[in-house]
């Protein structure tokens, strides 16, 4: 007769039985090696078995049953704390609901349903906590039904802080007036978008605002490309002179800019306004300046600001425009560093977890994974 340790290659185990499902060969285990005691060591021991029973009710008053209910033991709880950590951790690793609940035998709304109150317990730990000092505002699309999102980031601990549903100043009104801690924040980074900059010197007038320097460049790059359309509307549409103008001057190789420069020689109004815009762009790219070193900066920018506005093409005057609205803000990048890549970074994550939810249709649900998940 074969052993069963033979079988399992587990010395101390007997094999109590076998099924087949789903072309699964399961097979049922039981320890019959020694016991000792955890605590001394002792082999005299005595085995104990709690056994609870209940009974299902009928009430003769209102009519309904219901199952009994026992102190100390919550309802529909009947998997351990251990059992359903574990189903929490793999749905949280990205695996599906089906996957696990097919797997244990559970179904997936239970696997949904103890995913929910772990994160629930997690949210309620972080609940109430103050406004970070350095605070990161940006937005990112969630359904077509309810449009853009809100996200507050925590740029000093690499956290999301809050998100919240729309991006209009009505929308964030009430998130904002019950927000604790508003004093606390101190910078504040966010694109060049004026519904944001209104909101913040309203609820935050302590803090300094603080363009980020990403977007900054961006458009500066897209009102230049606006403005080589209409100088050169069939040079604009090489895709190899588009990748070549897109970039910095010092990130060319020697054929790129030998390339970009034979271009620019038949074009002298376009190379002087490319010419500009490396320049501009150099200037906005400088970090960690003391205060005596951006008082000397301030007038260039400045200057570069009132030839724009002064410009004759359409597109820089209206980059002159934009860029005369946000310079104080845009000065106060050279003395601090904090940008919203870390928000950026925190959007492409909440697009995974949209991804391997299928997408979200219940705001809350969305908000409670956003907040637990990228802390």
């Amino acid at each position: 007769m074969i052993r069963s340790e033979t079988i399992l290659g587990l010395p101390g185990y007997q094999i109590t039985g076998t099924e087949e499902v789903s072309g699964e060969v399961r097979i049922g285990t039981r320890y019959t090696g020694p016991v000792h005691c955890i605590h001394c060591g002792s082999g005299e021991l005595r085995t104990t078995r709690i056994e609870l029973e209940t009974c299902k009710w009928h009430c003769r008053s209102c009519g309904r049953f219901f199952w009994q209910r026992f102190p100390g033991i919550l309802p529909q709880r009947r998997a351990t704390e251990p059992f359903q950590r574990s189903v929490f951790v793999r749905h949280w690793d990205g695996i599906s609901r089906n996957r696990p609940g097919k797997r244990e035998r559970i179904s997936g709304a239970t696997v949904e349903r103890w995913f929910e109150d772990y994160l629930r317990r997690e949210a309620a730990e972080k609940c109430g906590a103050p406004c970070p000092e350095v605070l990161g505002i940006d937005e990112h699309f969630f359904t077509r039904k309810l449009g853009y999102a809100t996200t507050f980031c925590d740029l000093k601990n690499h956290r999301v802080h809050d998100v919240v549903l729309g991006r209009s100043e009505a929308a964030l009104e009430g998130c904002l007036g019950r927000l604790a801690g508003k004093h606390l924040v101190k910078v504040v980074c966010m694109d060049l978008a004026a519904g944001y900059r209104s909101i913040d010197r309203k609820h935050f007038p302590q803090a300094r605002i603080v363009a980020d320097r990403f977007h900054v460049i961006r458009v500066i790059n897209h009102h230049f490309l606006a403005s080589w359309k209409d100088l050169d509307p069939a040079g604009s549409k090489n895709r190899g002179l588009l990748s070549l103008m897109r970039r910095h001057r010092h990130n060319l190789t020697v054929e790129q800019h030998a390339r970009l420069s034979a271009y620019l020689r038949e074009k002298p109004a376009l190379e002087l306004i490319y010419r500009f815009k490396q320049k501009l762009c150099s200037l906005l790219k400088e970090k960690h300046l003391n205060q005596r070193k951006c008082r000397e900066l301030a007038p260039w920018l400045l200057r570069m600001i009132a030839e724009l506005r002064d410009a004759g093409l359409a597109p820089l005057v209206q980059l002159g425009n934009t860029l005369h609205s946000w310079r104080d803000e845009i000065a106060t990048m050279w003395r601090f560093t904090r940008n919203n890549g870390i928000t950026e970074g925190f959007h492409t994550k909440m697009e995974v977890l949209q991804r391997q939810a299928y997408g979200f249709r219940n705001f809350q649900n969305y908000r409670l994974r956003v907040k637990v998940m990228c802390s």
